[in-house]
């Protein structure tokens, strides 16, 4: 697997940055996948693909950080369009929708390298095997998600409130007795 490790993370990632552009260019497939994105449970899946990512970044491997990334900015669509959606839910993804279409700014352009630099600390914390600087990273992620939503899209951003809190206690507890686990099997191995 270490054979194709690098050369698999390379494919995923020219992935991710394919759907990102797609994503940006085609108007279309851009409000097809916020329509999806109305169904609730691709909230409450998306903060669940941090264990992974922590998992294979504890493991050293490039492939597992680049597929989960992958499924992580896909997700978004996995589950069909809602009949019914609450209306904070739909005021709350188009103010996403107008931010992301609206003009770019130097504010802006930092305001989203913040979440490849986030996943940077995040990559990196685990990398390095500290459970407690990953844990503070996963904690400012979700804090500053709900900050910025609540401060930029008003009472709509509300709606993120509970699913960004229950993906940040479900991770952080996984993940913490998941790296215990990890450790004293590392330990047993050496």
């Amino acid at each position: 697997m270490r054979k194709i490790d690098i050369p698999l993370a390379l494919v995923f990632s020219g992935l991710i940055l394919l759907f990102i552009v797609f994503s940006a260019c085609n108007e279309t497939f851009f409000n097809w996948m916020f329509e999806h994105h109305q169904n609730i449970l691709s909230w409450y899946i998306r903060p669940i693909f941090l264990i992974p990512f922590c998992f294979f970044a504890y493991k050293h491997s490039w492939s597992g950080i680049a597929i989960t990334i992958f499924c992580l900015v896909t997700s978004m669509f996995w589950f069909p369009k809602p009949e019914t959606v609450n209306e904070k839910t739909l005021a709350f993804l188009q103010f996403e929708m107008d931010w992301l279409n609206r003009s770019w700014d130097y504010k802006k352009i930092l305001l989203v390298l913040s979440v490849p630099f986030s996943f940077t600390l995040l990559g990196l914390a685990f990398w390095k095997r500290s459970l407690w600087m990953g844990l503070a990273v996963i904690i400012l992620m979700a804090t500053g998600k709900i900050i910025w939503s609540i401060y930029n899209a008003g009472e709509s951003g509300i709606a993120i409130i509970i699913p960004a809190l229950s993906g940040l206690l479900i991770c952080s507890l996984l993940i913490y007795f998941g790296f215990k686990r990890l450790e004293k099997k590392d330990k047993k191995n050496n």
